[in-house]
């Protein structure tokens, strides 16, 4: 930038990275397929902040008082319930968009650390049952790779209705990932593009869907937890009616969700952010007096500890994480660095999950490059991650004086814009509680003497 002359100013509405993409679609006449979740500038958990205790509560001590993080998924209906030791899952992704050793690395991980993995779409592979001790088995519109002997060989089912990367939108696996192992497991013909529906083939509505959740309760002899799934756009409607047709735990998953490789316009333009969507889902359970007792797990962006322990105080049970956990295993290392720049990418930046050129072998077929790949080192990789999550939630929950980390509440944050304020329904910081609803009613005062 420093060679070009002074005076010139890049345009807000058309800067460089929309004329590379108008004129990248010129060129090859193609949407743009890629993952990695939304990459414009959103609401998120940075917009808030905990109020650590200090005279008007105290803070617990980290080494003599303990806080728990144990949770329990599918109180509702089912003969066993999810327990698991943490507040923190493996979201799903299929076998098919991964590696093999790496859908093996998450069932190491997160048996280690004592919680649960997702299969995705696409079927469970056997390295994944052996090293889950929870799985979680993805039912999908496409139904790919689905059958009966494997739901019941799962520990919870989740009924997929949409994905925060694109809800309301089909998947996708491109040919070149559909290796003759793949192929036989989805029964498809290799080295073809896979689309799959944007909607279930079997049911149309919530009625429907009541009905498929019995016919799923009936198969595992009414053991398995039943998940639903949906990706954040009406979520306080859609919360409500999977309740309604008989949901154990609701999945909801913000637009930042990432590790579907979709359309861009998809991903930047439909659904709504996570931060959002947690209170429109704890409403719509508190209305129906089913908060906690359908459990929630919120997914889309969750990076940090800090994310973890601000979703659980706006009312999630727990949270799901997938471009983390890749992250974990290695993806977009800078040890890779110079196996992106030579299929065009760069550490950091890499987001062609479709491709299958991944060089760290995470998100391809190529069995060459899966084989870089060691599951061993993964796993232990991805349960560092996990407990290093667990370990920030503890301390921010301490310093709260919480002696459990679902003990969390609204009332220990603070917003930093209007917008997180507005909705979170947490003050801004500095203000007051019931300044916003003060104001408010002397506004509509002031309206209704005119």
């Amino acid at each position: 930038m420093s060679d070009l002359p002074p005076n010139l100013r890049e345009s807000y509405l058309y800067d460089r990275t929309v004329i590379a993409e108008i004129q990248r679609a010129a060129r090859e006449g193609l949407y743009d397929i890629r993952g990695f979740g939304a990459k414009r500038k959103l609401p998120h958990f940075d917009d808030l902040l905990f109020l650590g205790a200090s005279i008007s509560r105290y803070p617990l001590e980290g080494y003599r008082e303990r806080c728990g993080t144990e949770v329990t998924l599918g109180t509702r209906f089912a003969k066993k319930p999810l327990e698991l030791k943490i507040p923190v899952t493996i979201a799903g992704m299929s076998f098919g968009a991964l590696s093999a050793p790496a859908k093996e690395a998450l069932g190491r991980g997160a048996t280690e650390v004592g919680t649960s993995t997702t299969t995705g779409d696409g079927g469970m592979t056997p390295e994944e049952r052996e090293h889950s001790k929870t799985l979680v088995y993805q039912l999908l519109p496409s139904r790919y790779g689905m059958n009966p002997d494997d739901l019941r060989r799962a520990d919870a089912i989740e009924v997929v209705v949409g994905q925060g990367a694109k809800p309301g939108g089909g998947g996708m696996l491109l040919g070149h990932k559909i290796s003759d192992r793949v192929a036989a497991m989805r029964n498809l013909p290799k080295g073809i593009d896979q689309r799959s529906a944007s909607r279930h083939p079997d049911w149309t509505g919530p009625d429907d869907l009541e009905i498929k959740i019995g016919e799923l309760r009936e198969i595992t002899d009414w053991e398995k937890p039943i998940f639903v799934k949906v990706g954040a756009t009406r979520t306080y409607y859609d919360v409500q009616l999977a309740v309604k047709a008989g949901a154990d735990v609701i999945v909801v998953d913000g637009m930042q969700g990432g590790t579907a490789a979709t359309q861009d316009v998809f991903i930047e333009h439909v659904g709504i952010p996570t931060l959002p969507a947690i209170p429109l889902a704890v409403q719509a359970l508190q209305e129906l007096g089913m908060h906690r007792q359908v459990q929630l797990i919120v997914s889309g962006g969750i990076r940090t500890g800090a994310d973890v322990a601000k979703a659980l105080a706006l009312g999630a049970d727990a949270v799901s994480i997938g471009v983390a956990a890749l992250i974990a295993m290695g993806d977009n290392s800078p040890e890779h660095d110079a196996g992106y720049r030579e299929i065009g990418s760069a550490a950091g930046y890499y987001d062609d999950y479709q491709a299958g050129r991944d060089p760290t072998g995470i998100s391809t077929q190529d069995e060459e490059l899966a084989a870089r790949f060691d599951p061993e080192l993964g796993g232990r990789r991805i349960a560092n991650y996990l407990r290093v999550l667990t370990l920030e939630a503890q301390t921010l929950a301490r310093a709260c004086g919480k002696s459990h980390v679902h003990n969390l509440e609204p009332e220990d944050l603070v917003a930093l814009t209007i917008e997180a304020s507005l909705m979170t329904g947490v003050p801004l910081a500095g203000m007051r509680l019931g300044l916003l609803d003060e104001i408010a009613e002397r506004v509509a005062a002031r309206l209704a003497d005119r």
